[in-house]
């Protein structure tokens, strides 16, 4: 933890996330908190004994905070006793990227990059569609994840991992010139953009977990949804929104996956495969960066159970390169 000395005697004070926190009760009886704090150096537990929330304010994971304690040692562990805490303001002019997992990319970056490219679109009636909806939702696409623990549930996972699949769509249509290339780029900048509705997020850019529309409908459905009220409010050509209403509802490929149809036609097939692709992508580097060289990773649930090895010819901590 990069903690900042005050005395002599092990206070210290800095900006820090809550991993977690439970109210605990003492054996005295009185209420505490047990915390786990983190930034971009690691993590350390945290106890602020005879907690009042009228005193000290009420606090929730992933909310960053300043804090100032005291570390000592508990069972071989640092540990560090709250003296003070407090919510952090925006006169203190802290990042959450600076404490959260994010994306390699900036959100800004990221939204310019696509909202041009869908600004450069021949075809009217995707330019105005796709154009549209993303300046809708600028403010949650800058910072809003992915997924809520599986591939990029991280600070811009969704821009990432929509970049991403833009990137590899524009490779494809060089190999086969008669894919529509402005279809299937609109498809992937919009196959996951009900993800803005499916996960509650905390202004970190971490999902908290499920909406109510999230678990009831899921991205998929509430996608189609989004892309049949903007056409119709914008008069998009109905057979150019029926086929982005499909590629959005088959784009995971099986119903056993989650997709309410299967792929139709090559676009479809093409968002569903490199959808699959980048995902598995992403899970797979997560896994063997964090394995020992010529060893293997624990079961992934994500990749059928598999164990991953790491062969270790290659660095794996370069980023993705997108620009």
């Amino acid at each position: 933890m990069n903690f900042t000395p005050i005395d002599n005697n092990s206070l210290v004070e800095g900006f820090c996330i809550i991993k977690s926190v439970d109210k605990k009760t003492s054996s005295k009886g009185d209420t505490y908190l047990d915390m786990t704090l983190g930034d971009s150096d690691g993590e350390i537990n945290a106890k602020l004994w005879r907690y009042s929330a009228d005193i000290h304010g009420e606090y929730d994971a992933n909310q960053i905070v300043k804090v100032r304690g005291t570390i000592s040692q508990y069972n071989g562990t640092d540990q560090l006793r709250v003296e003070r805490i407090r919510p952090t303001t925006p006169e203190d002019n802290i990042k959450a990227e600076d404490f959260v997992k994010s994306a390699d990319y900036s959100g800004e970056e990221m939204y310019d990059e696509l909202l041009n490219i869908s600004l450069s679109f021949s075809d009217e009636n995707l330019k105005m569609l796709v154009s549209e909806i993303l300046k809708d939702n600028r403010l949650k696409l800058l910072y809003w994840p992915a997924a809520f623990k599986l591939h990029h549930a991280l600070r811009g996972g969704l821009l990432f991992h929509t970049l991403s699949i833009v990137r590899l769509a524009q490779s494809v249509c060089e190999i086969y010139p008669f894919v529509d290339r402005e279809l299937l780029i609109s498809g992937a900048i919009l196959h996951d953009i009900a993800k803005l509705s499916e996960f509650e997020v905390a202004d970190t850019g971490i999902a908290t977990g499920y909406s109510v529309q999230g678990n009831l409908l899921g991205h998929l459905a509430m996608g189609a949804m989004v892309i049949n009220k903007y056409a119709e409010k914008l008069g998009t050509e109905k057979k150019t929104a029926t086929l982005l209403e499909h590629m959005v509802l088959s784009h995971h490929g099986e119903p056993e996956f989650g997709a309410a149809v299967r792929p139709s036609f090559i676009e479809a097939e093409l968002l569903s495969e490199l959808d699959l692709m980048d995902s598995r992508v992403f899970e797979m580097r997560e896994a063997v960066a964090n394995t020992q060289a010529d060893d293997f990773s624990g079961k992934l649930w994500a990749m059928d159970n598999r164990k991953l090895f790491n062969h270790n010819r290659v660095e794996l901590d370069k980023p993705t390169k997108l620009f």
